[in-house]
Parts: structure tokens; sequence; C-alpha cells
């Protein structure tokens, strides 16, 4: 036991690969690296950098002297500096041009760069993974009727699978808005301290095209095949803000599923899966709580609510920067990509296993469908020759009669039977009772729908992708 707090993130909700994103191993490694590269280009185009500093810097890339830079930073209140004072101890021959020219923006902004784009292909890697497990759930539950509600009463019948198309589509906006924000993210570079790369032009006396050459080359190295075209010191928040709405669109549709979710386990007809010797009440032996669910619904809450800090925190940038941002993008941006790494885990295990109950589903069909056939008993009657509006006044007066006695005395749904001996309805028991036994009549184009879907919108999406399923579900555990 620690006698410090412990993130939550850590002991319960997210992955191992997303918190090594968000480590301080991954952090100042990829500093190392970005002093390597900076080293590199600028030995390539002229200055006097030797193979030998260069090898000292690459060899020690990956071995940080932690006491050292802690002891280091508690001296000088800079952990940029710090941290190139414990690379120098180690790399006597180099120690001189470590970070030559650049601020410190040039590794914390750059390195935040990387990290934000490879936590953002994780986070869309594990969405591929929900989106191939939603569409294998769709496609197998296709034909299957249940009720549909609005305004959470019953209404017109769909059927599971269509339902879960509903879900799907709404990750796959969410998928196609990350993949956009992707294509989209280009690197700082070497800027210098108001953007203007100065010190740069400095180094290599006035020559604009080796300052330019010297920021592409660090870009391709780093893998990046875009420069952010002007800045300040920093790149834009506006950066920031835009990845983390985009997050938090993710936790609205995971949200949306989650309570979808929670409601139906309710009503026992789908059911998230429940361990062989899980626990669901301390008091209720037989309770079978959604608790990955309820737990999604949580995670999504706070993520949905974070979005709002980058705004300000964009919005109050002051010229070419201000350190305002610092503290807050230090807690906020790994807890965004972290939460989005847990309800995604959540959600993998949850629709690896999903458990549906196709008799639950046709009990509460069947209670409410003459309700629901009323519509499709309307037009058949004036098929016959009847008057729709008499018709109408028929259906109306005993429906809201049997309504009523349903919630007030608890009746079953007789209106079929009410229906039937009423001398003016054209139509009998039996005739009645065919009819309602013919669900999928009442599902309209649900099953065609969710087939167009899969086939012209889902199975590109993974086709293209299929790959990134594999490596996302290899690692879920819950």
């Amino acid at each position: 036991m620690s006698s410090k707090y412990e993130s939550p993130f850590s002991s319960r909700y997210a992955s191992g690969e997303m918190q090594y994103l968000f480590s301080n191993d991954y952090k100042f490694r990829t500093w190392r690296k970005l002093w390597i590269a900076l080293a590199k280009a600028e030995k390539k185009l002229g200055l006097e950098i030797t193979d030998e500093q260069i090898s000292q810097m690459t060899n020690h890339a990956d071995d940080i002297n932690y006491e050292t830079a802690n002891e280091r930073e508690k001296l000088v209140r800079h952990d940029v500096m710090a941290h190139v004072y414990a690379y120098g101890e180690q790399c006597p021959a180099a120690k001189p041009i470590i970070h030559l020219g650049a601020t410190s923006c040039y590794v914390g902004d750059n390195t935040d760069l990387i990290i934000l784009r490879e936590a953002a292909s994780l986070v869309r890697d594990k969405l591929v993974g929900v989106l191939s497990l939603l569409s294998e759930f769709a496609l197998k539950y296709k034909d299957m009727p249940c009720l549909g509600y609005t305004h959470l009463q019953p209404a017109q019948l769909t059927t599971v699978g269509k339902r879960a198309c509903l879900w799907l589509n709404e990750f796959y906006m969410d998928f196609t808005e990350l993949e956009y924000r992707l294509s989209q993210l280009a690197f700082l570079g070497s800027k210098g301290t108001t953007g203007t790369q100065a010190s740069f032009l400095e180094l290599f006396e006035g020559d604009h095209e080796k300052v330019k050459a010297l920021d592409k080359a660090i870009a391709e190295e780093m893998g990046f095949g875009s420069l952010i075209p002007v800045s300040g010191q920093t790149y834009s928040r506006k950066i920031d803000a835009q990845f983390l709405s985009t997050l938090s669109g993710l936790a609205e549709s995971a949200s949306k599923f989650a309570n979808d979710m929670r409601i139906l386990q309710s009503f026992k007809e789908l059911e998230e899966p429940f361990e062989k010797n899980q626990t669901g009440s301390s008091a209720m032996a037989y309770k079978r709580n959604p608790m990955r669910s309820e737990r999604m619904t949580a995670l999504a809450r706070k993520l949905i609510n974070i979005p709002q800090n980058f705004a300000a925190t964009y919005a109050n940038q002051w010229f070419e920067r201000t350190l305002d941002d610092s503290a807050i993008r230090r807690m906020d941006i790994p807890q965004a990509f972290l939460l989005c790494d847990a309800i995604l885990k959540l959600f993998i295990n949850i629709t690896s296993d999903m458990v549906v109950y196709p008799k639950q589903i046709e009990r509460h069909l069947k209670a409410e469908l003459p309700f629901m056939a009323t519509e499709k008993l309307l037009m058949m009657a004036v098929e016959r020759g009847e008057s729709r509006q008499e018709m109408h006044e028929i259906i109306k007066e005993h429906s809201v009669t049997v309504g009523r006695e349903i919630k007030e005395s608890g009746k079953e749904n007789d209106l079929l039977m009410r229906l039937a001996e009423d001398n003016r309805f054209p139509f009998t028991i039996g005739e009645l009772e065919k009819i309602m036994n013919d669900f999928p009549s009442f599902t309209g184009r649900a099953s065609s729908q969710t087939l167009e879907f899969l086939a012209e919108v889902a199975e590109p999406l993974l086709e293209a992708n299929r790959h990134c399923f594999v490596q996302a579900n290899a690692s879920i555990s819950v």
C-alpha cells in the first residue's frame, strides 16, 4: 500500500500502452531524440558538430540519469535546462552543442505534438476495435425485431441490429473526425523564442534557406510530413482545443451507448458481460448491476467537461505565448487521453460478449405490439373499403380505454380482442393475431438499412484498418 495519492488511471482504468505515452521515460527519451535530430541536421547544414558528439548523444538516448537531472532542477528551477545539463554530464564531448540555438519549447512542444500523434493513433486503433465488434453484433441481430423508443416511450418496431447501427454511425463520425485531426497535425520544428527563428538565422550567418532546411530535416526525422507554417514560441493551443473536442465527441457517443445499455439491462433485454465470480451487490445477492456501462458513463462525463479548459487556455494566450497554459496541459491532456483509453477498453470488453435475451425482447414487444400495429391496421381497413376517419375513431376509442386500464388496473393488453369484438371493425381475432405474429412486417427497412450501412460505411473502413483492431484487441483486459 502507498502513502501517497495514486491515480485510478494507473491502478484501475487505462491501458499500459497509453500510460507509457505520458510517462517520464517516453517524454525525456523523446527530448533526447529531438536534441539528436537537431544536432544531426545542424551538422549536415555545416555547423561544426562532430560524429563523436552525435555518437555520444545517441549512445545515451535512453539511459536517462534522472538523479542528476532532478538535483539540477532543484537548483536552476528549469526542467529543460536541468535535462540539458544531465545529458551533457553523460556526453561530455557533446555538452557544448546540446540544445544549440533552441528554446525550451523546441523539446517541450515538439514532444507534446509527438505524444499527441501517438496517443490519438492509439485511440483510433482501439476505436476500430469497437467498430468491428459493433458491426459483428449488428449483422448478427439485423433481423431481430424489438421495440423502438421515442421519448423513452414504446414506438414503432426496429431491430436489435439496426439500433446497434445507430451507435456505430456515431462512432464512425468520431473516427472520421479523429482521422481528419491526425491528417492535419503538423510539427512545430525549430522556431525559436518568438517564432522568428532569429537564433538559427544567426547560427547559419543569415542563410534563410538553411534555417528552413533545418526545420524540414528535423520534422522528417521525427516522422512528420508537414510543418506548422507560422507560430509564436509554441504551437497554437487551438490544436489542443481541437483534439480535446474530438475526444469529447467520442465520449459523448460512448455515454449515449452506455446509457442505452443501462436501460436495456434494466429491461432485461441486453446485458453486459457478467463474470462467474462477479458480485453485483453486497446486500442484494441476485443483482447483476451494469457496472461497466456505469463506469463508462462516469468516465465519459469527466472527459466531456475537459475541453472547456482548453478553449479558455487558447483564448487567453497573449501574443507570442504565456505560461498559464503549462499546468492545465500537464494535467488535462494526459487525463483526457487516459479517460478515452479507459472508455474504449471498457467498450471492447462489453461488446466482445454482449448478451441478448430474445424471449424477453419478444415479451415486451408483444405487450406493446397491438398499439404499434394500429397504424398498419388503419391502412389495411381502408384497403377493405372502410372510412379512414371512422376507423381512426374506433381504434382511438379502444386504445385509450385499454391504455388506461393497463396503467390503473394492471390488466393485460386486450386491444386486439376489443377491436375484433367491435362489429364496426372489419377484422376477426384470427386475422388480427396472424398480423401480430408477422413481426418483421412491422420493422420497415430496419434490416435492409443495417446491411446497407455495414456494406457501404462500416466494412470499407474496417477493411482499410483491419490491422489496427488486431493490435488494439490484443492488450485489452478488465
